[in-house]
């Protein structure tokens, strides 16, 4: 295969939670093959921080920032518009933005078992990671199809094909931690709306898929580390970069044909 399949130069980059963890690895290696980068967050104090990291490495790269909240779909219809107005294409849609729980280092965070769940705060992360995901694809996709070329990716989990394993979080303790019940429903989610949309669009010229990573080593507490390594078969998590590939594989034509997959990278955790 040619390598040439790989190039993004001048190709428009649209990345939701741009302002996250994972927003800027995605946006470092879709960059790299010359790609220019929109960041949509709620935060433009993130995202300020996010391009100035980014210039460092890219200076003389396009990167373009938008304060926007993806649940409220004027803002969407907005930035499509002002995309329209300026006649530029967008060329990649990808769907990252969501709200996940941390384990930290000073602890367990958080009270997250559905029996304890709130109603209002089920709704709200649904909102973020699903509904956003949706407003997104039927606003941002749309206009793509109007091109009638275009890949979008919808990033989901490991945990949209595997249960969250409660057996690794300490209940010792006072404050006990569980993976939400929200992050399971919508990651499982994002993998139905991933494949509805390749079906529907894939004659358009519209490829849709879905990365589902594994957890990522990122100043957790050590002794939840060491417990969820042993659920993975590499024996440990994910550095911080080791998703650019695939993004950049599903993002270029080196992926032409390859439509409504969701592509699990977990250090072979679902495997077991």
């Amino acid at each position: 295969m040619s390598l040439k399949k790989f190039d993004l130069n001048k190709k428009n980059v649209v990345i939701t939670g741009g302002a996250g963890l994972l927003g800027y690895e995605h946006a470092i290696a879709l960059m790299e093959l010359g790609a220019n980068v929109y960041l949509l967050d709620v935060s433009i104090k993130k995202l300020h921080q996010q391009k100035i990291k980014l210039l460092k490495i890219f200076p003389r790269k396009n990167i373009v920032t938008h304060k926007i909240d993806i649940t409220k779909e004027n803002e969407i219809i907005k930035f499509v518009k002002k995309i329209k107005k300026n006649k530029k294409k967008i060329d990649i849609l990808i769907n990252n933005a969501a709200i996940d729980t941390k384990v930290k280092k000073k602890g367990m965070i958080n009270s997250n078992s559905i029996e304890t769940f709130k109603l209002k705060r089920w709704k709200y992360e649904l909102d973020v990671g699903l509904t956003g995901t949706f407003l997104c694809c039927k606003h941002i996709g749309k206009y793509m199809v109007e091109n009638r070329k275009g890949s979008i990716i919808n990033i989901a989990s490991d945990l949209s094909v595997i249960s969250p394993d409660h057996r690794i979080y300490n209940k010792k303790k006072k404050i006990k931690f569980f993976k939400p019940i929200t992050y399971s429903a919508i990651k499982t989610g994002i993998v139905g709306i991933t494949k509805y949309i390749a079906t529907s669009w894939g004659g358009e010229g519209i490829r849709c898929n879905a990365l589902s990573p594994g957890g990522i080593q990122n100043n957790q507490n050590k002794s939840f580390i060491k417990k969820v390594k042993q659920l993975i078969p590499m024996n440990r998590l994910a550095k911080k970069d080791e998703y650019r590939s695939a993004i950049q594989f599903l993002s270029s034509d080196a992926s032409s044909y390859m439509n409504g997959h969701n592509l699990i990278i977990d250090g072979g955790r679902s495997v077991w």
